[in-house]
């Protein structure tokens, strides 16, 4: 593997805060609870060395003197597969009477802020303000704050890359998380295809149950590769879609590097289970632990981005990839 870098910063750093003096209080357990779209433990069957968020988020506050077993005690609900169970999944973390919510996805947000206006949230979601989780970025009001993950730009931007890295395309698909994608986002994708002379088919499910007929009928549309978008849901469901994609011999982009290093094609945007994101929102949650409130808590976001191209899927699918992307590429895996 090599890497080189790609965009070191985009958009605005964080506000430093000052640092709360009150430590943990002794004798005290603190009770965090975890909404998230993975499982805790398992790992992508195609890697070895794929390290969920959870771990790295542990590890963050584990350095800030909150562990797990000792001061810290981890309510953990994951709603990958169950999209529809998001009400009943934070309802019992409310139950369990946590002191800090974190929180994967729009959705997973939105079910949490309509069953608790106390409970403090730390959340990772695509645009916070412009889904409407916060009143915005430096004073995001109520119980709610966390980081912006330009999701919603990057899909824009993954197409583009997908459009580079498959000379001669002509025919591409977008599969799209209803529940997450708005109507004006694709219509934004569509004209930037249109723009390049690519037909474009978009292809919309709201549960990992349609991920299959999906892809058959993006298939039977003449598309040749798939842009699948930022979700937590789609996220949940990568091995199902880059199995049924390869066999198809389909180029795809996604979310998260770390879906290119778990055998995907390609991949731009923050790290999920190392670097800068789990930091940030380890922060936010110790900062609430000792007494901040979310709302004085101003939304962060990240500030590097890494695009990483597996040479080993774009030999599996038939793509050759332009020298001159991968030499822009954070890291070629091959």
């Amino acid at each position: 593997m090599r890497r080189r870098e790609f965009i070191k910063v985009v958009g605005t750093a964080a506000v430093t805060w000052p640092f709360v003096a009150r430590a943990q209080e002794p004798g005290r357990t603190y009770r965090l609870g975890l909404l998230l779209p993975f499982p805790r433990e398992t790992a992508f069957k195609h890697t070895h060395t794929h390290t969920q968020h959870t771990t790295a988020l542990l590890e963050e506050l584990r350095r800030d003197g909150f562990i797990e077993g000792k001061n810290l005690a981890i309510d953990y609900r994951e709603f990958g597969q169950h999209v529809d169970l998001l009400p009943q999944y934070a309802a019992e973390l409310i139950k369990a009477q946590v002191d800090v919510i974190q929180s994967g996805g729009g959705p997973a947000t939105r079910a949490v802020q309509q069953a608790t206006n106390k409970i403090p949230i730390v959340a990772i979601a695509d645009d916070m303000v412009a889904e409407g989780l916060a009143s915005s970025m430096a004073q995001p009001s109520g119980n709610t704050t966390g980081v912006s993950i330009f999701a919603t730009e990057l899909d824009g931007k993954r197409q583009e890359i997908l459009i580079e890295a498959v000379p001669g395309l002509r025919r591409m698909a977008v599969l799209a998380d209803a529940r997450n994608t708005t109507a004006a986002k694709l219509n934004e994708l569509q004209a930037a295809a249109r723009a390049q002379n690519i037909d474009l088919s978009i292809h919309q499910v709201v549960s990992g149950d349609e991920i299959a007929a999906a892809i058959d009928m993006a298939r039977s549309s003449g598309a040749t590769a798939v842009n699948v978008l930022a979700s937590p849901m789609l996220h949940a469901n990568f091995e199902l879609i880059n199995d049924r994609v390869i066999t198809f011999r389909w180029p795809a982009i996604y979310q998260w590097p770390e879906l290119a290093e778990a055998g995907g094609f390609a991949a731009y945007g923050p790290r999920l289970t190392s670097g800068e994101l789990p930091q940030r929102v380890a922060r936010l949650i110790v900062k609430v632990f000792r007494g901040i409130k979310p709302a004085d808590l101003p939304i962060e976001q990240p500030t590097k981005f890494e695009l990483v191209i597996n040479l080993k899927t774009a030999n599996t699918v038939g793509a050759k990839v332009p020298p001159t992307l991968l030499a822009r590429a954070d890291e070629v895996i091959e």
